[in-house]
């Protein structure tokens, strides 16, 4: 078996493995290497024709409390700290952030990226990536959060094509996702343009000597790819999953369809559903959160978010959570993933965001799950939901937007429509639909404080998230700054999402809970698929892929620990292996 996951020769009716894991993300690719190194046989069936779903799409960081890099560097943290931390900010919503999940995703958070570097997975970490409540207890103003290292994707040959872009690809830089929240400020300190220099270089290295240098999420899917096809593991792309096989109340395998061919695909050991939420499923939205969904258009989700696999799990009694929430990422109306860079002006001085009435409702520098909570929690008494981004002419001049140089717009933004601009703040009020006197009355007030650094009203600039994320050439505060610059221009904002973060209930082995609150016998499930460990907040950079990650890692642990009747009598034969992809 040389190919691995890329030869097309076509499947058996029924195929037989240790592991049958749908999606292809980080959970199941961490799945996928943690079952081969146990020695396990298992298979990634992925529904679309691209490998490495949301984890490939996003910045590709995972938030992992005491890890090894920080204790190599020198710098503090414990998993006490960082579980005081969970009960500071994330508090009490439910079994899906038990205190048992809790500590089990941080006793294994460290442990598996000491698996994944052993495997020859590269790391590094995001220094002043600072937590995004640092200011809470057990918060850690460096940050927690872990990236991959630029990665070279020719090294996955003709499986090259197969993987998902990542962030960096709508950018055109090899960028680090560390490296991001600096390039809008190179012109603004010694650092910042240090750092763009070196993306600048390492993009045009990479091209002079023509390398496929990834970054973010590629990076990191491609990595494990690699390893997935040296370990022998098959990914059968195009491959969506129908229904799960349930035999006297135990899960044992998956029927999916490949090559147009209904096929059974039969696990001794265990199913791991890893395969996302139901952002693209407006049926869902709209049965679960008909105040918080109302427009699923606006989600930028993985495009495979259809909720298939979940629903299967719930029509065997799978009990659900959090399935109003979502991983809220404010975009302009009619943005796309990774297109950001106008609403990203929230960090920055000379900005700020208000509803319908002209005021402000919250910390715009805080973290994008807090800011979609808080535009629908405020669209209860004024509208703001969509909300409006009003900055200054200062702010045009001072930032790149975009690839652009700073105080230049990308082309056809302002005729487009999406970009207002207008002479005066109440001008610009009425050609968005905002009241005028209101916006007026606010800005005065917001630039008495923010000529001082201050915001008293909302604390902006206060925590080392803000700090990190804002200018570093803006005194006194990176964070704020006055709205008094003519002409004013203002971008409509709604409440994207990059995918649910509520669903399946699980143990602290990634177990799906059923009927009676029991778990569902060879049932697992990690990611978005399932009610986050996280619960309603975003703890700092990577969450959402350390949960799918650390989970679906505790999955594949339990599986090749647990003996069943159809394990036990199999364990002598030969393990079979589908035939690859």
């Amino acid at each position: 078996m040389t190919d691995g996951p890329t030869s097309e020769t076509p499947p058996e009716p029924t195929q037989e493995v240790d592991l049958v894991i749908v999606g292809s993300g980080g959970g199941g690719m961490v799945a996928a290497l943690t079952a081969a190194d146990a020695g396990l046989s298992a298979i990634v069936l992925e529904k679309r024709d691209l490998i490495g779903g949301s984890t490939a799409m996003s910045g590709g960081v995972v938030w992992v409390p005491a890890n090894q890099f920080l204790e190599a560097d020198g710098i503090a943290d414990s998993q006490e700290a960082a579980l005081k931390h969970f009960e500071a900010v994330v508090g009490d919503v439910g079994p899906c952030s038990s205190t048992e999940r809790r500590k089990a995703f941080l006793a294994s958070g460290p442990e598996m990226v000491q698996f994944l570097q052993r495997l020859g997975v590269s790391l590094e970490r995001c220094d002043g990536y600072s937590d995004y409540y640092s200011d809470m207890p057990g918060g850690l103003a460096v940050g927690r959060s872990l990236e991959p290292e630029p990665w070279d994707g020719r090294r996955l040959g003709d499986l090259f094509p197969k993987l998902q872009p990542g962030l960096a690809a709508g950018v055109g830089l090899a960028v680090k996702t560390n490296e991001v929240r600096t390039l809008a400020h190179w012109n603004r300190s010694p650092r910042a343009f240090a750092t763009a220099t070196r993306v600048i270089l390492r993009t045009f290295g990479a091209k002079a000597t023509r390398r496929k240098l990834l970054t973010n999420g590629a990076a990191l899917i491609g990595q494990m790819l690699e390893i997935a096809r040296a370990r022998n593991v098959p990914v059968w792309t195009e491959c969506p999953v129908t229904d799960l096989v349930v035999d006297g109340g135990r899960v044992v395998g998956v029927r999916a369809t490949r090559n147009g061919q209904e096929i059974t695909v039969k696990a001794r050991k265990g199913v791991l559903l890893s395969a996302g939420g139901f952002s693209h499923n407006p049926e869902m939205r709209a049965r679960y959160a008909p105040d918080r969904r109302r427009q699923p258009k606006w989600s930028i989700a993985n495009p495979g978010d259809t909720g298939d696999a979940l629903q299967a799990a719930m029509a065997l009694g799978a009990q659900t959570d959090l399935m109003d929430e979502a991983w809220w990422l404010p975009t302009p109306r009619g943005g796309k993933f990774g297109q950001s860079t106008l609403v990203d002006a929230r960090f920055r001085p000379g900005a700020i965001f208000v509803d319908a009435e002209g005021h402000r409702f919250v910390n715009e520098a805080n973290s994008y799950m807090e800011i979609g909570r808080a535009m629908y929690e405020r669209d209860r008494t004024a509208r703001a939901v969509p909300c409006w981004l009003v900055f200054d002419d200062g702010y045009r001049r001072r930032y790149s937007h975009g690839l652009s140089r700073p105080g230049k717009f990308p082309e056809g933004l302002l005729d487009s429509g999406i970009l207002k601009r207008a002479g005066t703040i109440a001008e610009l009020a009425a050609e968005c639909g905002i009241d005028p006197a209101g916006l007026e009355a606010e800005v005065a007030r917001f630039n008495e404080g923010a000529e001082r650094g201050i915001d008293p009203d909302h604390g902006r600039g206060a925590s080392a998230y803000n700090r990190a994320m804002g200018d570093p050439g803006h005194k006194p505060n990176p964070s704020l700054g006055p709205v008094q610059r003519a002409p004013f221009y203002a971008v409509e904002v709604v409440p994207s999402d990059i995918g649910t973060c509520g669903g399946l209930l699980t143990d602290a082995d990634a177990r799906v809970i059923g009927p009676g609150q029991h778990p569902i016998p060879g049932l697992y499930a990690a990611g978005n698929i399932t009610a986050t460990v996280m619960g309603r907040h975003y703890l700092g950079a990577g969450a959402s892929i350390a949960n799918t990650m650390v989970f679906g890692y505790r999955a594949v642990r339990h599986a090749a620990a647990t003996t069943t009747e159809s394990a036990t009598e199999t364990a002598t034969a030969e393990p079979e292996q589908p035939e690859p992809q």
